[in-house]
């Protein structure tokens, strides 16, 4: 399959958590980890979200100027099995292109020649299938994706093994609730032996939080 390099990013809490218990984005980034976010945005021909994310956090998925000098704004894709992003959603005004991935056969259209609606194959479980999605990518020529959530569309890539790349910021601070979102979600695995090998290729301190870098072990 020829596919883009994937990049996941996220911010989490010391205990997992990466939104409150509502399921709303909050502040778990500090000020260098935000700008870090911004720079590796900037490095790469695309940043995805999943649907759940749009519809929670109204993202713009573009790049500051506060951050970045000259930016270069990358495609910005969302998974959106239905077609379910609003058509006054953020992640679809002009600023720069955009793709929405739908499944055959849901026939979604917005208005704006800088948006793109594609349809691709859905999974056993209803997704978006995401190496179908990656190839549609690679043919439009991205060569880089940055993945940033949320927690299921993390897990979707992570159990393709589709992933070159993971960062994880971890903020100090706790958040709690059984049921708040966390990094990775989706089914999650049956037996222990199938839980996915991460290794650290680097640690380092950022502002009041760590960095950690892991790539998936073949």
């Amino acid at each position: 399959m020829k596919r883009p390099s994937v990049i996941i990013n996220c911010a989490m809490s010391a205990d997992g958590k990466i939104a409150s218990p509502a399921g709303k984005q909050m502040r778990i980034s500090c000020d260098e980890d935000i700008e870090r976010m911004y720079r590796l945005r900037n490095e790469c021909d695309a940043v995805l979200v999943g649907v759940g994310t749009i519809l929670a956090d109204d993202p713009k998925l573009t790049v500051k100027e506060t951050y970045v000098s000259n930016p270069k704004q990358p495609l910005r894709v969302v998974l959106d099995t239905k077609g379910r992003t609003p058509p006054h959603a953020l992640v679809l005004n002009d600023v720069t292109k955009t793709m929405i991935i739908t499944a055959k056969g849901t026939g979604r259209a917005y208005p704006g020649s800088h948006i793109e609606v594609v349809e691709c194959k859905t999974d056993q479980l209803g997704y978006i299938d995401v190496r179908d999605a990656l190839e549609v990518l690679s043919q439009r020529g991205v060569r880089s994706l940055l993945v940033e959530g949320g927690g299921t569309v993390i897990w979707t890539f992570l159990d393709n093994k589709v992933v070159d790349d993971l960062y994880i910021f971890i903020g100090s601070c706790i958040i709690g609730g059984k049921d708040t979102p966390t990094v990775a979600e989706g089914i999650g695995i049956r037996r222990g032996e199938e839980a996915i090998p991460l290794r650290i290729v680097e640690v380092k301190r950022v502002g009041p939080g760590v960095l950690i870098h892991y790539q998936p072990v073949p």
